[in-house]
């Protein structure tokens, strides 16, 4: 380590060592920070997730069966039906108790403006059970 003297007539240049003693105070002082804080962000939240199963809803016989065509056409429990006429028999489905869940079949390549279409309707009239039934793929 350079020393300096109190010679005058020797002329030394700038020192050219590092000083570390800060950095390591400050590696320190950051070390002990985060040894401190490092327990309490791995604190978490206990909560009880529900389990999902791939097993088929099977659902109860008190369901509406709702199917919508590519072409529009809308069909009720297998009865071809008309537009004009689903508000009516959604209200009377929500008047029921216990109120029947209503089953969407749409087509694969039916518009969804008709799918939110009769999901508005239903709702309109009172229906808060509305669910979609889907084909489960093969490989």
């Amino acid at each position: 380590m350079a020393m300096g003297s109190f010679d005058s007539r020797r002329h030394q240049g700038p020192m050219a060592e590092i000083n570390v003693v800060p950095l390591v105070d400050v590696m320190l002082v950051l070390l002990v920070i985060f040894i401190i804080t490092a327990p309490l962000l791995t604190n978490a939240v206990k909560i009880d997730l529900p389990k999902a199963s791939s097993n088929p809803n099977i659902t109860k016989p008190d369901h509406i069966e709702f199917g919508i065509r590519e072409d529009g056409s809308y069909y009720w429990n297998g009865e071809k039906i008309e537009k004009e006429s689903l508000p009516q028999r959604f209200a009377q489905e929500a008047k029921k108790q216990p109120q029947p869940e209503l089953h969407i079949r749409a087509d694969r390549l039916a518009h969804y403006e008709l799918v939110a279409q009769v999901m508005s309707s239903a709702a309109k009239a009172g229906v808060v059970r509305i669910g979609f039934v889907t084909e489960p793929q093969h490989n």
